[in-house]
């Protein structure tokens, strides 16, 4: 596992499908569940609503332990993450 150390976002999006959210997001006023590709990925899984992005968007910080070092490790770990905390 890595240490908890914040790292520059790659901007693969799995943050924004893999995550669940709770809270209002744009075009998404439910929010939306875990494994649910947000609305606002455009087809290069960049946020089409970044500048105007939520907060709960915004807060989220990119650290090793949970990004890895690739889409697919990103993924691995916050299923895992959403699994456990459901």
């Amino acid at each position: 596992m890595y240490m908890s150390e914040e790292m520059e976002c790659r901007m693969c999006g799995a943050c924004c499908i893999y995550i669940s959210i709770s809270s209002a997001l744009p075009n998404m006023p439910e929010g939306k569940p875990a494994g649910v590709r947000c609305l606002n990925l455009n087809e290069d899984n960049l946020c089409s609503v970044y500048k105007n992005r939520p907060e709960v968007c915004a807060a989220y910080t990119p650290t090793r332990e949970i990004c890895g070092n690739s889409f697919k490790e990103a993924k691995a770990n916050i299923t895992l993450l959403e699994h456990k905390t459901t």
